[in-house]
């Protein structure tokens, strides 16, 4: 197979093409500094966590222009626009000059929205195959590990059959493959945000641990301790001087009326029925949703965010506080994001980056128990594998 002709390479590393950076990768083995790869990488949340863990990312591959640029934009190392159900694992190896057995840890997070349980529709979407693309490119490129970011309803009817393929497969191809529900929260990450994790490892090998989650649930963190010494956004819309991603939505006349009359982690079940949605009188009991029109309560860490978090309309988004929507940096802040982490496109674009990123500190922590894993440090015991789902 050949590279699609979107193909774009953002290399500020290897000017002088793939070889340097082979050489460098090596050199950074050499010194014992573990490699990774990211698939799906998106804006880089995943990246961003192996970094801080102190991983050489090799390269990263993502078909969205927009979130390559982004990407681009915040590391030095390549990354690559191209469709990753079409190129093959030698051709990624080598657009970021590496080889087969360089790759300590394979990461990704294909889209996922096939498997929301938000999703209304057909079981079928084009998106669920690429879940199967990443298992194939880990056989082609035989990390020693590998982590995968999805939905949970990845495990749920939707995704049954699909995740015994991507595992079967896997296991041919000489891996054991385990899975577990992690909530961001239990890592430090403002916000209720659960996600399964999938681990895989070659046979042979001890297996992989998952982290512990570390923040007691009446110490997690709140939204008031994320967005605390964020200023108000100027009421006039525009951005604040100095951070082009702190400025307000415009509401219309009625969602403004709406998101004044509703507390601090109420919702749509809170306004009086004139100003209810046609759709939502009924009652939130009988259509769900029931924290759309929301607004987060500042004492609690924030609900989802999703890639549609720019609009109150669609979640638990309006700010705790001031009758507004939460901006791009709040969203960004509560996915742990640091402020200097550059964001590019339209604000449809970059909420969609933010809402579609593993969050940062989560990475990290997910990063930091594959360093322990690579070295031979991994702890087993008892409490920590009572976590895992193994699939025979």
């Amino acid at each position: 197979m050949q590279f699609v002709p979107e193909l774009i390479q953002r290399d500020s590393v290897d000017a002088d093409g793939p070889s340097t950076a082979g050489a460098l990768a090596h050199e950074h083995i050499a010194n014992g500094k573990p490699t990774a790869i990211d698939l799906f990488s998106g804006a880089g949340g995943f990246s961003l966590g192996l970094v801080s863990a102190g991983f050489e990312v090799l390269g990263a591959f993502d078909s969205w222009d927009v979130a390559v640029n982004t990407y681009a934009t915040n590391f030095d190392h390549p990354v690559v626009q191209c469709d990753l159900s079409k190129v093959t694992g030698q051709e990624l190896l080598d657009r970021v000059g590496s080889t087969v057995d360089s790759i300590d840890v394979l990461v990704g997070g294909p889209p996922c929205q096939g498997f929301s349980v938000q999703r209304i529709g057909s079981d079928h979407d084009v998106r669920n195959h690429l879940v199967l693309e990443f298992g194939r490119l880990v056989a082609e490129l035989k990390p020693r590990l590998f982590l995968m970011e999805n939905v949970p309803g990845l495990l749920g009817k939707r995704g049954k059959e699909l995740v015994a393929e991507f595992t079967s497969r896997l296991e041919i191809s000489g891996y054991r493959v385990t899975s577990t529900i992690i909530n961001a929260a239990d890592y430090g990450v403002p916000q209720l945000r659960k996600r399964v994790v999938f681990a895989g490892w070659k046979i042979g090998q001890p297996p992989f641990v998952f982290p512990t989650p570390f923040i007691d649930p009446k110490a997690y963190r709140t939204v008031a301790d994320a967005l605390k010494g964020l200023p108000s956004p100027p009421k006039d819309l525009t951005p604040l001087p100095g951070d082009a991603l702190h400025r307000r939505t415009r509401l219309s006349p009625l969602n403004q009326k709406r998101i004044e009359l509703i507390p601090p982690g109420g919702g749509m079940q809170d306004l009086p029925d004139d100003l209810k949605v046609d759709c939502h009188k009924i009652g939130a009991d009988k259509i769900g949703h029931r924290y759309v029109y929301g607004r987060l309560a500042p004492d609690r860490p924030s609900a989802t965010i999703t890639a549609r978090f720019d609009s109150f309309t669609r979640g638990k988004f309006g700010h705790p506080i001031e009758a507004r929507n939460i901006t791009l940096r709040e969203g960004a802040r509560l996915q742990s994001f640091p402020d200097t982490f550059k964001l590019i496109g339209t604000q449809e674009e970059i909420a969609a980056q933010i809402g579609n990123a593993v969050p940062p500190l989560v990475a990290e922590t997910l990063a930091q128990a594959a360093v322990r894993y690579l070295t031979g440090n991994s702890r087993a015991d008892a409490s920590a594998l009572d976590q895992l789902h193994l699939f025979a």
